[in-house]
């Protein structure tokens, strides 16, 4: 067998990252809420039970009748990014590639391991990875990434670690016949309805279709599809993630902010995250968007959208830089009678740290770039990874941490049900008494 990949799946991530660290919460509905506790986006088992769906509103919950048995948390991105990079450390032990799908997904490279059972591997890998970490994962095991992708999802829903559609063919075949065309990989919501519309209406459909005939309705993307599901592996493992284009900070207030000061330090802030970002994947941006926006679903507030690109005169990741260009921008384009509820940085025209690549092109008459900015910037990253984000910052963000003390800013997020930071964060360790 040539090719072999493995997708590892986490189960119900951002709710098992915050059973790990409260086990009375095994068996109990859990939920997890996304920016400023607006909507659902991850659900336990026990949740999905109760009918909470996916993307419903926090408010709704509390029409459920099970409502007081769920346990509701606000989302936790440092927590769930270091339990991520934990897990996938993890698996990069039982493979000799690995491509980080997302978050809470990784495909594994598989082959040569046809020495032994690669259902019992993969068995060991989930238990492994639940051993060290306390977060199950489900592996799907096929001969492309797309099949891989089905066998996933049908070992999520057994409650399986590990299944194997290498096995046999006719295991290959019932696994397609009970996967809905739209629940294949790559195929999406417009071509499915077209699928349907032609009887294509399972994956095992789709993988018997003429080729021709999926080429010339699904282009090149949807021929490829339709082979991988046949068994013939057309996209290959990803080890090395394509090189950025943009980084982008954005986020909804939790409240309306009217005024420039409070608006210039939220665009500080993100400029900030979005310089933070650029330096840990070694780029540099070579122009800033920022972009404001009102409640599009107010029937009382005057509405006002604008954004304004200003280019850098180099290429940087240098915080002062990027939110000096983001804060010029901003009052471009602010009015002073408007009630803002979104805000956002876009950096663009990013190239390589240190060399100018793409489209971005330097100015022959800008200030040399001074090493000290880029030692400071070193040490700037280096205190708030050891004592915490926003131990030092810029003052232009706002002299209020989030989550210290002082006058709470409009703009920083609602997060009401937030657990600690467990293991991010100094002051939120967990205590063990024994």
């Amino acid at each position: 067998m040539s090719a072999v990949f493995g997708l590892a799946d986490c189960n119900n991530f951002y709710a098992s990252c915050e059973r790990v660290f409260d086990p009375a919460l095994e068996g109990k509905p859990v939920v997890c809420l996304s920016n400023n506790d607006g909507c659902v986006i991850a659900r336990s088992d026990e949740a999905k039970a109760l009918g909470v769906k996916m993307g419903e509103p926090a408010f709704k919950l509390r029409r459920l009748s099970a409502w007081r048995a769920i346990r509701v948390f606000s989302s936790n991105f440092p927590l769930y990014g270091d339990m991520s990079r934990r897990v996938m450390a993890t698996l990069e032990d039982f493979t000799p590639n690995l491509e980080i799908y997302s978050i809470d997904e990784a495909f594994l490279d598989l082959s040569g391991f046809g020495d032994r059972s690669l259902s019992d591997y993969g068995n060991f890998i989930c238990a492994q990875a639940r051993k060290r970490t306390g977060i199950p994962v489900s592996i799907g095991i096929a001969e492309t990434k797309t099949l891989a992708k089905i066998a996933n999802r049908i070992a999520k829903k057994e409650a399986r670690g590990a299944v194997d559609l290498t096995a046999s063919l006719k295991l290959r075949r019932a696994a397609l016949a009970a996967t809905g065309v739209g629940d294949v990989w790559g195929v999406g919501r417009r071509g499915a309805e077209m699928l349907k519309s032609h009887g294509v209406l399972t994956a095992l459909d789709l993988s018997t279709a003429p080729q021709a005939w999926v080429r010339a309705r699904m282009s090149v993307t949807g021929a490829r599809t339709r082979m991988e599901l046949g068994g013939v592996p057309c996209l290959d493992l990803e080890s090395q993630p394509a090189d950025r284009k943009t980084a982008l900070v954005s986020r909804s207030f939790a409240r309306p902010v009217e005024t420039l000061d409070d608006l210039g330090e939220a665009v500080a802030a993100f400029a900030a995250g979005g310089a933070e970002k650029l330096r840990k994947a070694g780029l540099a941006a070579g122009s800033v968007t920022v972009f404001i926006r009102t409640n599009p679903f107010s029937k009382t507030d005057p509405q006002h959208n604008n954004a304004a690109t200003l280019a850098l005169p180099m290429p940087t990741n240098h915080t002062a830089a990027i939110t000096k260009t983001a804060l010029t921008a901003l009052r471009r384009i602010f009015k002073a009678d408007r009630r803002y509820k979104k805000a956002g940085v876009l950096l663009l025209d990013l190239a390589p740290q240190g060399r100018t690549g793409g489209s971005v092109q330097g100015d022959l008459f800008a200030p040399r770039t001074d090493a000290r900015g880029g030692r400071l910037m070193t040490a700037f990253d280096e205190i708030n990874c050891k004592f915490g984000r926003g131990t030092i910052r810029y003052a232009a963000a706002g002299l209020k941490a989030a989550g210290g003390p002082g006058k709470r800013k409009n703009w920083r997020m609602n997060q009401a049900h937030r657990s600690p930071r467990y293991t991010t964060n100094w002051n939120e360790l967990p205590i063990v008494r024994a």
